[in-house]
C-alpha cells in the first residue's frame, strides 16, 4: 500500500519532498488505526532530521553547487571550448572531440549535469550544426558529455551516494556482528569513479573518431576561417580555472589532505576568485549564484528529510525485512541480487531524479547487497554510471529535456533520441566492463588508502 500510494503521489506532479513525507504520514496513520503500525517509529523522526542537518559530509553539497554555478556563470565553458576547438577543430570530428574534452573538464570542476548540458548546448550546438555536423551526432555528443558530471568527481551524485552507502555499509556490518565496522567515505567513491569516468570519455571519443573516419560528412573539419585564433597563452588562460580547481579539490581529497567538505569550501572560494579575476563577478552575479545555490540545496535537503520519514514508515511496516528476504532468496546469490537492483534503478531513473533514488531506494537495497559480500565502492560506482545512463535514456532522460529546451527549432525530439542511442550502448558497455573487472573501481582506492 505504501509503495502504491508513493507512486500515485509522484505521478501527480506534486513536489517529491512533500509526497515522501505526506504519503508516509498518511499511510502510517491508517496503519495505526488498523493496529498494523507501531507509532513509536515516528518518535525517531526528530533525531533523524537533526542527524541530517548536522551531517558534515552533506555540507559539501551547497559548496559544490556554489562552485559549479559560479563557474557556469563566469563564461568558463565558452572560453574553454573556443580554445580547445582551435586545437582540434581543423580535423574531422575535432569539434565533437573538443566538446567531449570540455565536458569532462567541466564535469571535474562543477559536477552539475543540467548546467553543463545547457551551457554546452547553447555554445556548441549551433556551431556544430552550422558547419555541417550530423544533428544526431551533435546532440548525442553534447548530452553524453554533459552527463559526465554524474560520474567524474567532484560529483554531487557521488557525495550523496557516499553518505548513504557509508551509513548502509556500517548497518550491514553491525548486523553481521562486526562492532568495529569499516567505513566508506566520499573520497573512496571519488577515487573509485576516476578510472571508469575517464574510460567513458575514451569510449565516447573513440566512437566519434570512428564516425568521422567512416562517414566524414557527418563530422567535417571546420574551415580555418571558422576557427577562433588560438594561442598557447589563450589556451593556458582558459585551462587554468578548471585545472586549478581539479588539483585543489580532487588533489586534496585523494591525497588525504582535506575532507570533501573542506575541499568543497576551497573550490567555492577558488571559483569566486577565478570569476573575479576574469571580471565576471559583481554584486548582482554573486546574488544570482547564491540564490540558485540556496534553491538547489533546499530541494536536496527537503527530499532527504522526506526520505527519512518514508524510511521510518517503510521499516515500521516490515518493508526492510521483506526486501532482505526477497533479494537474499534469489537464485544466483550476490550476482543475481546486483543485477536485479541495477535493473530496478535503471527503470526508476526514467521517472525519478537521482536525488530521490539515492535517498529512498539505495538505503533499502544497499544493506542487503553488502550483507551478501558486495564491495561498497564498486557498488557505488555501478549505481552512479547506471543513473548516468538513465539521464540519457528516452523518453524521460533528463539530459534530453535540458538540451531540447535550448536546441534550435529544427532539432526534433526523434533526432535527440536517435543521437543518444550509441552513447547509451557505450555506457552499458562500461557497466559490463565494471561487472567483469571490479578492479576498475577498486584499484585506485586500494592504492591510495589501502582499503
Amino acid at each position: 500500500m505504501l509503495a502504491a500510494a508513493l507512486v500515485a503521489g509522484l505521478l501527480s506532479g506534486f513536489p517529491v519532498a512533500f509526497v515522501l513525507a505526506g504519503v508516509s504520514l498518511l499511510v502510517a496513520g491508517l496503519g495505526i488505526l488498523a493496529g498494523a503500525f507501531d507509532p513509536s517509529y515516528l518518535q525517531a523522526f526528530p533525531n533523524r532530521v537533526f542527524g541530517v542537518m548536522g551531517n558534515e559530509t552533506l555540507l559539501a553539497v551547497p559548496l559544490f553547487v556554489f562552485m559549479g554555478v559560479m563557474l557556469e556563470r563566469s563564461r568558463l565553458a565558452e572560453d574553454l571550448l573556443e580554445s580547445v576547438a582551435a586545437l582540434f577543430g581543423d580535423r574531422r570530428g575535432g569539434l565533437a572531440i573538443a566538446v567531449l574534452l570540455v565536458g569532462a573538464l567541466l564535469a571535474a570542476s562543477t559536477g552539475i549535469v543540467g548546467a553543463t548540458v545547457v551551457t554546452m548546448g547553447l555554445i556548441s550546438l549551433p556551431v556544430m550544426l552550422r558547419h555541417g555536423y550530423c544533428p544526431r551526432l551533435a546532440a548525442g555528443t553534447i548530452c553524453a558529455s554533459g552527463t559526465l558530471g554524474q560520474i567524474i568527481p567532484p560529483s554531487i551524485v557521488l557525495v550523496l551516494l557516499g553518505d548513504q552507502l557509508g551509513n548502509a555499509y556500517q548497518q550491514a556490518q553491525l548486523r553481521l556482528g562486526n562492532y568495529n565496522p569499516d567505513t566508506v567515505s566520499v573520497g573512496d567513491l571519488f577515487a573509485g569513479a576516476m578510472l571508469p569516468g575517464l574510460g567513458l570519455v575514451v569510449l565516447y571519443a573513440a566512437w566519434v573518431g570512428w564516425v568521422a573516419l567512416r562517414h566524414p560528412e557527418r563530422a567535417p573539419a571546420l574551415p580555418a576561417a571558422a576557427l577562433a585564433r588560438g594561442s598557447l597563452r589563450r589556451l593556458l588562460r582558459a585551462l587554468l580555472p578548471p585545472l586549478g580547481l581539479i588539483v585543489a579539490v580532487l588533489g586534496s581529497i585523494l591525497g588525504g589532505v582535506a575532507t570533501p567538505t573542506e575541499a568543497a569550501a576551497v573550490g567555492a572560494v577558488g571559483a569566486s576568485l577565478f570569476a573575479a579575476l576574469a571580471g565576471q563577478l559583481d554584486r548582482a552575479r554573486l546574488r544570482e549564484v547564491s540564490l540558485q545555490t540556496v534553491q538547489v540545496t533546499a530541494m536536496v535537503f527537503a527530499i532527504l528529510i522526506g526520505a527519512q520519514m518514508f524510511a521510518l514508515v517503510f521499516r515500521g511496516f516490515g518493508g526492510d525485512d521483506l526486501v532482505h528476504a526477497w533479494l537474499g532468496a534469489l537464485p544466483g546469490g550476490a550476482a543475481a541480487a546486483v543485477l536485479v537492483v541495477m535493473l530496478l534503478l535503471f527503470l526508476l531513473g526514467f521517472l525519478l531524479d537521482f536525488i530521490e533514488i539515492v535517498f529512498v531506494v539505495v538505503p533499502i537495497v544497499a544493506p542487503v547487497l553488502f550483507a551478501l559480500g558486495v564491495d561498497p565502492v564498486w557498488l557505488g560506482v555501478m549505481i552512479a554510471i547506471n543513473l548516468q545512463t538513465s539521464f540519457l535514456t528516452p523518453p524521460f532522460g533528463f539530459a534530453l529535456f535540458y538540451l531540447s529546451g535550448v536546441a534550435p527549432p529544427g532539432l526534433t525530439t526523434a533526432t535527440l533520441y536517435r543521437g543518444v542511442v550509441p552513447f547509451i550502448l557505450l555506457q552499458l558497455a562500461m557497466l559490463g566492463l565494471l561487472a567483469l573487472w571490479p578492479e576498475l573501481a577498486t584499484w585506485l582506492p586500494e592504492r591510495l588508502y589501502g582499503s
